[in-house]
């Protein structure tokens, strides 16, 4: 039987085509949400989504009247809903609240059409909540959704025999057939830890064989890998060929550094690429930037620092000024930028080094906004911590970064590698895991 689903104004906000996702039913929204899509198109950190939704729904109702609704292709059928049905809304809940709304609109669809299934979706938890509450049949938007702990995380462990171990440390590279691993298990770029009792050799899988790595042979702007899974993610940072890599790990494990320190080693001491882009997404905790006070380079400031104490931590291992200063100086030759990331995403970028730190708060489309607009020879790095997500609609499952190392898992261009170990200290390890 065809269901009615009622759209929430972050589902359209999280996926601007989701419209067209729900094949066989009913899909409507209120029009209480296109005013609130009209409203976010002021907001820097939604505007782009806002607008394209505001299209979308623009080339619908070119086919026909959103009113009395439009057959879309799969069998969609759309329309806005106009009538509130106020007076069935509870006395408890507010009627200025635009949750609230969309619920009353829900209660008057489902009264005109008692023999059909009607759905709220929403990425709101306390919207669903609530409507649940209220007898209400609600679910989460599913169609992008990426099991976490599903996620490869871009190393295997073999075990081999002494001989397998010595005739791959001996010729540097060793066959799938010999490892007896099937490569339809294996991603390209991923490592391979071959054990053998007391003792163990790496790799980098591609082109279905395996190449010999050494532990601790490659150096970034004076930084050296302090573990197996950082020297893993320093070999995707400095390969040219890698064209997009994605570091997931907790707080401390130094995806973030390793991602900084990479930029900067090809771009101003190797030269392999023009420019340095760095960007973060601003999700304010408490007040909105516009409320606080200072220029706008002043009220950045608080979510760039993290960039400027990964940059003053590698200056000082090489005996140089504070992470500001360099920046400064980076900047003042045309090597690198930082900025917001709503002041890069659409910009097309040739020749640059990209780092997209804290992508676990950007949602699929956003990401792939990003990547599109990827020029020639540039390389984008994403690095974020999917357990720790400040976006009130996404979650380990539904982020951007989660989403795009999954999708990306079989091609040749994607690194992924996730990063467990904490090098921070010993508190922050014991914190990040127990905490």
């Amino acid at each position: 039987m065809r269901k009615i689903f009622v759209l929430d104004t972050n589902v359209l906000i999280h996926d601007p085509y989701c419209i067209y996702k729900f094949e066989d039913n009913e899909v409507v929204v209120p029009i209480f949400v296109i005013e609130e899509i009209d409203k976010l198109k002021r907001n820097p950190n939604t505007a782009i989504q806002a607008r394209l939704v505001s299209r979308v729904i623009d080339e619908i109702r070119k086919k026909g009247s959103l009113y009395q609704g439009v057959e879309l292709e799969k069998d969609i059928f759309f329309r806005v809903e106009i009538d509130n049905n106020i007076e069935d809304l509870p006395t408890v809940l507010r009627r200025d609240v635009m949750d609230n709304m969309i619920i009353s609109v829900t209660l008057g669809i489902q009264k005109k059409n008692p023999e059909k299934r009607v759905v709220i979706v929403s990425k709101d938890i306390n919207m669903r909540i609530k409507a649940d509450a209220l007898g209400l049949e609600v679910q989460d938007y599913k169609n992008d959704k990426v099991d976490y702990n599903e996620l490869y995380t871009g190393f295997v462990d073999v075990s081999v025999s002494g001989e397998i171990l010595e005739e791959y440390s001996n010729s540097g590279k060793i066959s799938l057939e010999k490892l007896d691993i099937n490569s339809e298990n294996l991603t390209p770029n991923c490592f391979i830890r071959m054990n053998c009792e007391n003792d163990f050799a790496t790799g980098r899988y591609a082109n279905g064989k395996v190449r010999k790595i050494i532990l601790g042979d490659i150096e970034a702007w004076g930084l050296r890998a302090r573990n197996e899974e950082q020297r893993f993610a320093m070999e995707l940072l400095m390969d040219e060929a890698v064209k997009v890599v994605t570091l997931v790990g907790g707080a401390g494990t130094g995806k973030t550094l390793l991602a900084i320190a990479a930029a900067l080693e090809q771009v101003v001491e190797r030269k392999k690429y023009k420019k340095i882009f760095i960007a973060r997404p601003i999700i304010p905790m408490g007040k909105d930037l516009g409320y606080l006070p200072g220029s706008e380079k002043e009220k950045l400031k608080p979510w760039m620092q993290p960039i400027f104490d990964n940059i003053e931590f590698l200056s000082h291992t090489r005996g140089e000024k504070t992470g500001e200063k360099v920046v400064q100086g980076l900047e003042a030759m045309g090597l690198m930028k930082i900025e917001p990331l709503t002041y890069i995403r659409g910009r097309s970028i040739p020749a640059g080094f990209i780092v997209i730190d804290e992508a676990q708060n950007l949602t699929p489309l956003e990401i792939k906004t990003i990547v599109t607009r990827v020029g020639e020879d540039t390389k984008i790095v994403f690095t974020g911590d999917p357990a720790q997500i400040d976006n009130p609609y996404l979650d380990a499952n539904t982020n951007g970064l989660t989403y795009l190392a999954e999708k990306l898992k079989n091609e040749k261009i994607l690194g992924h590698m996730t990063l467990v170990k904490g090098e921070r200290s010993e508190v922050a390890e014991i914190a990040a895991k127990l905490l």
